[in-house]
């Protein structure tokens, strides 16, 4: 337990602590001594950055792999460290039950300060902050505290370095960017960028425009040959440099490098085989790097952090939604021992996804972390635990998690930068997610500027299939929901996703968005062949499963409805049509004459905050039927606020229900006066 004050205490009795660096602990600016063990630092460091108390079975585990008592050696370690850390007023070395906490809530501790930094974003800092989130940075993360015959915790303490010397880089990225330009100031910190990512074509190219500023051309001229040479040796392509530093000194002599210093900017680095390829089209990019199997076997390839690894890839790419690079190259690039940072950028990818693999007596836990490369933030990070009762079915649950969680964080850190850039400045792939922004609003002016985005997307990239298919989801939208000629809508729905088969009959979505538009022309069968052609294609299409429970919840299986609707959930548990999954269940339940199960399914779809009138008539008529009249008329009175003619057959008629489905319906209609 750590605080996150972003400088050291100035109370009397105030401890301050490094870890960014050789470990340090200060108190009133006199040097605390821990007693002269490399575990006992290991332990101290551990705890400190710990967020949550540790389990004592974790901590032997990670210190002692002796058969003699790793949990005497504990209980000793945490005295000496109470004896050093506690005051007479203040226990930091906490034990509740079999977990352990450090509390060091009121001191300075450096590391979760970066952490929380880079959680919040370096665009977002300033000058002075930048400064002093910098110069916090003394060394590597613990610098010089490996430990012999700890495999665990020497694989935690690479993750660490890796982790926090990506957050520097960041940190002085943003911060050259902030000083002015050619100053001494910007210089030193283009030479620390530099030496700690030798391999960050940006880097290099900063500190050239920088040189280039202050005049220094010929100290760039000899940096440049020299980098050149570097990067040669790795086999890396060079070329985006070269005709970066062609580009800056081609300016005229009076155009003005100072408001821009990096004006020029270099992409992340591939491979120089891969240089001569043409450009993948502007989607984003994703690695995800060999998961780390903590069991202890060190270097042994080929076991469950491997197949697990394999397994997410594959996955992945079946879902189309992005560049996935394939297993060889992530799994040769891993002998390197890079950071997943670097290794981002050698691989000239947008996103790196890490993991770490742990089989326990009884139980597997696995921990993700997905990481933005261009910022080093963490947009998403799990553990997943499960018990080890069938390893491969375990496996399975925990990689569908895995895959569907990845797809949904990536899908909106694009959606919510897209927000931020002017609409005339949008690229394809930033086109069509500003239309999703505005199509998970569901309602009709934010439809209609989502099928202006999409239409934008479409026209440049006549190829992007998901594009096409976001089309036919506004279509269909206004078809659904009365918002347009129903016929004129559906087909145009249908049309728009016979563009996306046509440009790839392997998408998923483009299988969905045919579905749709299928049931939309009432044709039951085709659609669900087309839907379960999606979900074949990519079993983790959380969208699929949920298309598949919509449709059979009127009048298809109705049990089939409610598996693929808790699927769908499970696959996709935060997904925006979230109320949908949940109003189709609902559907399903009355079906088989569940009634109060319906309701209490509806009143979950309603909850959502994004639900609109069609889900509050299914709460209605849900709650009617379960006999729960004053909360159905509610619903009824809510809907009819702004639809003032809306009735029960304007229900039925927006389904595809079975007859004695809407019979029911009828009747709970004529319950709460929709009739």
């Amino acid at each position: 337990m750590v605080s996150t004050r972003s400088s050291p205490s100035s109370e009397p009795s105030g401890l301050s602590v490094r870890l960014l660096g050789q470990l340090a602990i200060v108190r009133d600016g006199v040097p605390v001594a821990l007693p002269a063990s490399r575990k006992m630092g290991a332990l101290f460091a551990y705890l400190a950055l710990a967020p949550h108390p540790v389990g004592r079975s974790r901590l032997c585990e990670l210190l002692w792999d002796v058969p003699n008592d790793p949990r005497g050696e504990l209980r000793w370690c945490l005295s000496k460290l109470r004896g050093v850390l506690d005051g007479p007023d203040r226990r930091r070395v906490e034990t509740q039950g079999d977990t352990v906490a450090l509390r060091l809530d009121d001191c300075f501790v450096d590391a979760p300060v970066i952490v929380a930094a880079t959680a919040h974003g370096f665009s977002k800092l300033g000058i002075e902050r930048l400064r002093g989130l910098a110069n916090l940075f003394a060394g590597d993360f613990l610098d010089g505290l490996e430990l012999d015959r700890s495999p665990l915790f020497n694989n935690w303490l690479t993750a660490q370095r890796r982790r926090f010397q990506s957050c520097h880089a960041a940190v002085l990225e943003h911060l050259v960017g902030a000083l002015p330009a050619g100053s001494e100031e910007a210089a030193a910190f283009h030479d620390r960028w530099v030496e700690l990512a030798p391999f960050d074509g940006r880097a290099h190219l900063a500190l050239l425009a920088n040189l280039a500023i202050r005049g220094a051309f010929g100290a760039a001229e000899e940096h440049l040959a020299a980098a050149a040479r570097l990067f040669q040796s790795e086999e890396l392509d060079f070329g985006p440099v070269q005709r970066g530093w062609q580009a800056i000194r081609d300016r005229p002599s009076g155009a003005s490098l100072q408001a821009q210093p990096c004006a020029i900017t270099v992409p992340p680095l591939a491979t120089a085989a891969a240089a001569d390829k043409p450009p993948e089209p502007s989607h984003a990019s994703l690695a995800v790097m060999p998961f780390v199997d903590e069991t202890g076997l060190g270097g042994v390839r080929g076991g469950l952090a491997d197949g697990l690894t394999h397994d997410i890839i594959t996955r992945l790419a079946k879902l189309r939604d992005f560049f996935v690079i394939a297993r060889g190259s992530v799994f040769a690039l891993a002998e390197m021992n890079l950071a997943p940072q670097d290794a981002g950028r050698r691989l000239n990818v947008d996103y790196v996804a890490t993991g770490t693999v742990r089989s326990l007596t009884g139980r597997i836990i696995v921990s993700v972390e997905l990481v933005e490369v261009r910022t080093a933030r963490i947009v998403w990070g799990e553990t997943f635990e499960r018990r080890h009762d069938d390893i491969f079915t375990v496996l399975d649950d925990i990689g569908n998690s895995i895959v569907s969680s990845v797809s949904v964080e990536i899908e909106t850190v694009e959606r919510n930068r897209a927000m931020l850039k002017a609409p005339n400045s949008l690229n394809a792939w930033e086109a069509y997610h500003r239309g999703l922004w505005h199509m998970y609003r569901f309602t009709q002016p934010e439809n209609d500027l989502a099928r202006h985005f999409f239409d934008m997307a479409v026209a440049l990239d006549p190829t992007f299939t998901r594009a096409y298919a976001g089309l036919s989801f506004v279509h269909w939208q206004n078809a659904f929901q009365r918002w347009g000629d129903r016929d004129r809508e559906s087909g145009l729905a249908f049309e728009t996703a016979g563009h996306s088969l046509l440009v790839d009959d392997h998408n998923p979505a483009a299988h969905w968005a045919m579905g749709r538009a299928l049931w939309l022309r009432g044709e039951q069968d085709g659609s669900l062949i087309e839907l379960e052609r999606a979900v074949d294609l990519s079993p983790n299409f959380a969208l699929g499963h949920y298309a598949l429970s919509f449709v059979h919840s009127q009048s298809g299986d109705p049990r089939a409805a409610i598996g693929s609707s808790d699927h769908s959930r499970h696959l996709s548990p935060f997904d925006p049509l979230l109320f949908g999954m949940l109003g189709a269940r609902a559907m399903a339940h009355v079906r088989l004459g569940q009634f109060d199960e319906a309701a209490e399914w509806a009143l979950k779809a309603v909850a959502r905050p994004n639900s609109h009138a069609i889900i509050l008539a299914i709460a209605a008529h849900c709650l009617a039927l379960a006999g729960r009249l004053d909360e159905a008329r509610k619903f009824a009175a809510a809907i009819r606020k702004t639809l003032p003619n809306y009735r029960a057959e304007d229900f039925i008629g927006t389904f595809r229900f079975e007859p004695d489905a809407a019979a029911l319906f009828r009747q709970a209609g004529r319950r709460i006066g929709l009739s």
